[in-house]
This record gives C-alpha cells, structure tokens and sequence, in this order.
C-alpha cells in the first residue's frame, strides 16, 4: 500500500533512478533519503543492495529492492577492516551488479525506463559497470565536502612527509587544508596501507568520469570547499542537503530503536539541560575508555542520555563493565539505552549538548537542530568534522582525543552550564536559521535540487 505520507507527483515519463548504497549504516541513510526526495520529485526508485547488510525493505514499499550476492564468505563479512572489506566487495559485487542492471535495463517497459545510476563513489566499480552499458552515473558522497576533498588529499600528504602520523608532529598546522592539524588527516587503520591509497585514487578517477556528483550539504555552510570542489571536479556538483529535513520521516537504521529514550525526556523538567551521547553505529572503546566515560558522565552532575550499542564496548556484550550500582546512583539522572531515534532525541526540547563521534549525519543532524556539539571522532572524515566543528563554525568543544574524566567532566560543564556554552547555542541558532533558509523556495538546495531533477529528466 502506498505510504500516505509521501506527496509524490506524476512521474516524468516513467523515468527510474537505480541507488546503490555502500551497505554502512553512515551511507545508507543518506542514500535512502536521497532516494525519498527523488521520489517525491517524480521519479520511480530502484534501490540495489547487498545481502550484507541489507536496508529493511518494507519500510519502503515505494521502492523496488533488488538484492544481489555479494559474494562474502563467512567470517568476510566484517567491518573491523573497512577498507580490506570494501576492496574486496569492489571486485566480488562486479559480476552480480552487472547483471542486475542488465536485467534491470533489458525489463524497461515504456512506464519504467532506468535513466541514471547513483552510487556511493567507494563503489568505484561501478563506473566502468555504467559505462559498458552505456547509462549515466552519478556519485553520492555521504561525507562533508570539507572531508572529502581532504580525503582526496591523502596521497599528497603522504608526499610531504605528513603521512605515516609521527607523534612529534601531530599539533602541526596543515598548510595545504587549513584549519586542519596533521592529528586530524584520516586515519583508517588497515591491514595493507597501500589498499587506503589504492581506493582514493580510484574513488577520484571514477568520480571525475562520472555524470556528476552529490553532496548532502549546503552551500552556504561550506562555501570556500564547495568551489574549490568545483575547481578540482569538473563535473556538475549538487548540493542538496541537508536531506534528513525534506526526506519522509522513515527509518533507515539497520537497529531498533528503543523509544524509552523519548519517554525519559518528557520528563525532564529544564530545557537545553540533557547531555546527549553517542558514538555511532561503528566506533568501539576500550573497557578502560568506558569507565572514563561512565565516570565523567557521573561527575559532570548533568542529566545525560547515553547509547551504548552491543558490541561497541571491546571484550563486553553491552553493559557488563559498568561499575555495579552505577545507574542506580544516579538516582534517575541518567538513562541508557542500546539505540535511539536521534532526529527525535536532538530536537527534543531537552537536549542541550550532543557528544559525539562526530559522523557527517550526525553532526548535519545537530547543525539542523541548532544542538552544540562535544566531539570525541574516532577515524576517517570524523576527525576533519571535529576540527571545523569547533575551529571553523566555533560551535563545539573537542576532547582532542583524552578520553580522561576530569577532562570530560570539564568539558560537558563547559558545554551545558557556562556562558561559553550559551556563545556556542547562539552560533549553532545561526547555522540552523542557514539550514532552514537553504530548504525554502529560492533556497540554495532549492534551486540545487531543481537543477539536479532537471539534470536528471535530461538522461
């Protein structure tokens, strides 16, 4: 049955758009709300997927799903090596996605007619796919353009000597992308080194042959990267985003959200006077990182909702090293749950502060919901997010990687309860006003996206 929800207008010639996300949690989202704004512009979906990892398919009965092998052994499919996993999914997943948008192309009647591909650009595969079968391929990169293009950068990091980290070096300023220091150049640990080179460099080639690209941002949030962007791709750039505010309220989350966190809020009683905490759906800490956190939680002496997700504390299943009695002493202050409803959680009249792993999603999330930030990244884009976060947009506070209680307890004090904290509330006002206004008629994601639907009908 149609979703009543969803507006949609009359398709443009029964065009298709084929969406094929990178199967993470952080990529999936947006791709699936990308695909809810294509939709309600007119378009039919098509949403290719892997086996690992797969969408839930019936909270989208407006899309046609179309799963393929992947081609994973058991024990392959982990994400504690991403990159020794999306290599080796760039080769498995060829024969399989081919002959998915054969079948796909060779099944158009005249009513459904696929005109473009979307893809993550990890999927670099993808574009020589698109090319031997002749369809136009655009890629969807999930990150902030600022991340991107410092992604991209990587190999000439490594060519100044900036890259392997040195410890003697890590507070240095990176000329080439300021106001980036040398701590904050991604790190994504891997068994070969050279597979992290090896997939940048092919994720700019086929990026620069592509039909174009999308970003969820906003211009006016980035504007100096978005031309520089420009400059460096010279392919049509659209940004649309963010896409969580004009994408029909579905959930993407590969979890279940436990809804006692909405509840717990209610009742709270002082507005902006909740801490909210959470990591993400792939960070992992040590159990003595856990404890530093468990402890600075406490000690702050502010009410705190936490999300401990299974698995994300290393050697536990979720909650085991937890200090006996510890949510007990807090008398009803804190709350801890396995996963939330973030987009409900940050626009809770509660919430006043968001520690963070700081993820695109969730720091575009927050931007949104004009909600200050406490930033603790763990690897890839997050670090660069942090970095601007608090250097660039001044609108949160970084651990600078000490996972130490005295500093946490400072810093979530410095956030919710000092005039500092209020300097960030009134910044982050200001940002939610430019994300608000970019969405409105003759916004600049307006205007954006009109040109990309109009992009797209020209296939």
């Amino acid at each position: 049955m149609e979703d009543p929800r969803i507006s949609r207008v009359k398709p443009r010639s029964g065009r298709e758009i084929v969406l094929f996300p990178l199967p993470l949690q952080g990529h999936i989202t947006p791709m699936l709300q990308l695909a809810n704004i294509l939709y309600s512009r007119g378009f039919s979906i098509t949403i290719v997927h892997t086996h690992f990892n797969s969408p839930k398919s019936s909270n989208y009965p407006h899309f046609n799903f179309q799963p393929i092998p992947d081609g994973l052994l058991e024990g392959q499919a982990s994400t504690v090596d991403f990159i020794a996993l999306v290599t080796l999914m760039n080769v498995t997943c060829v024969g399989p996605f081919r002959d998915c948008l054969a079948k796909l192309f060779s099944d158009a009647s005249n009513d459904r007619i696929p005109c473009c591909l979307i893809t993550d650009p990890v999927w670099h595969f993808t574009q020589a796919v698109a090319d031997e079968l002749n369809i136009p391929r655009m890629a969807l990169r999930t990150s902030s353009i600022s991340s991107f293009l410092a992604f991209c950068a990587l190999p000439l990091m490594r060519e100044k000597g900036y890259l392997p980290l040195q410890d003697s070096r890590l507070e240095e300023a990176v000329p080439e992308l300021p106001p980036l220091k040398v701590k904050d150049l991604h790190v994504i640990n891997s068994k070969d080194p050279e597979d992290v080179l090896r997939l940048i460099i092919a994720m700019a080639e086929t990026m620069r042959a592509s039909a174009g690209l999308i970003f969820n941002s906003f211009e006016e949030l980035e504007p100096t990267k978005l031309a520089e962007c420009r400059r460096r791709f010279p392919v049509p750039i659209f940004t649309v985003g963010p896409f969580h505010k004009q994408s029909v309220e579905t959930s993407t989350s590969l979890l279940p959200q436990d809804r006692s966190s909405i509840s717990w809020l209610d009742k709270q009683e002082k507005p902006k006077s909740v801490l909210y905490v959470s990591f993400g759906s792939l960070s992992i800490v040590s159990e003595a990182q856990f404890l530093e956190i468990a402890s600075g939680l406490a000690n702050s002496g502010r009410p705190f909702l936490w999300v401990v997700r299974p698995g994300s504390v290393r050697g536990s299943e979720w909650l085991e090293a937890l200090p006996s009695g510890f949510l007990e002493g807090l008398d009803g202050r804190g709350h801890i749950v396995k996963w939330a409803p973030q987009h409900e959680v940050l626009a809770h009249p509660a919430v006043g502060g968001f520690w963070t792993h700081n993820g695109w999603n969730s720091t575009l999330e927050a931007i949104c919901e004009g909600v200050p930030l406490m930033c603790m990244p763990f690897f890839g884009d997050q670090r660069v997010n942090a970095r601007y976060v608090c250097n660039e947009w001044r609108v949160g506070l970084h651990l600078e990687y000490k996972v130490e209680r005295k500093e946490i307890e400072d810093l979530i004090k410095r956030l919710m309860v000092s005039d500092e904290g209020d300097e960030m509330r009134e910044k982050m006002k200001s940002l939610k006003r430019e994300a608000d206004e970019c969405l409105q008629d003759g916004g600049s994601s307006y205007r954006s996206l009109q040109k990309l639907t109009e992009y797209l009908v020209s296939f």
